[in-house]
């Protein structure tokens, strides 16, 4: 086991890829939560400091930014590594999928779930390099499953689509219903 033998060596502190990129955007967004502060977590007047409703919000995001502070001058106090862009790149190919979910969810009141959960199962299954006839069969079959146990047996209210309106009376209903 070996001794610590200086308050430096202590606190010595090992940069990664993408750090300063992280420090900076947590810093920006902690001080775009202080600017929010005064209209989403208003003092009361004449009321007692520790029980005024902003009192732990207020605290809490000033910490927030003075660590957030101190986060990105300890990353520009340690030595940079390489691959910082390569780090962002793969946060940045994270929220893709973020993109996909909002899509869904913006297409399935307009074109119905039914036809929107299958359309997307199989551009998942594509996007994460399936090309196969078999794989994306299932992945329809899944997809109709899914339908039916979220809006059959469990009784999920999930909107009818706006498409279904054009649809004769009889069928409308039963789209509605189940799908």
């Amino acid at each position: 086991m070996s001794r610590v033998k200086t308050l430096q060596e202590l606190f010595k502190r090992y940069r990664r890829p993408g750090d300063i990129v992280f420090a900076w955007i947590f810093l920006i967004l902690s001080l775009f939560l202080v600017s929010q502060l005064d209209s989403q977590a208003p003092w009361k007047p004449n009321g007692k400091t520790f029980s005024q409703p902003a009192f732990w919000p207020t605290v809490a995001v000033y910490a927030m930014s003075f660590f957030a502070a101190f986060h990105l001058l300890s990353s520009f106090l340690s030595e940079r590594l390489e691959g910082r862009w390569s780090e962002v790149w793969s946060w940045v190919k994270s929220v893709e999928y973020a993109g996909w979910f909002m899509a869904y969810v913006s297409l399935v009141p307009k074109l119905g779930y039914l036809p929107m959960t299958m359309v997307f199962a199989v551009l998942l299954g594509l996007r994460a390099g399936y090309r196969s006839v078999k794989v994306l069969g299932f992945l329809l079959i899944l997809a109709i499953v899914i339908v039916v146990v979220f809006k059959g047996f469990l009784q999920v209210k999930i909107p009818g689509a706006a498409i279904y309106e054009y649809l004769p009376t009889a069928l409308r209903s039963f789209f509605l219903t189940y799908f």
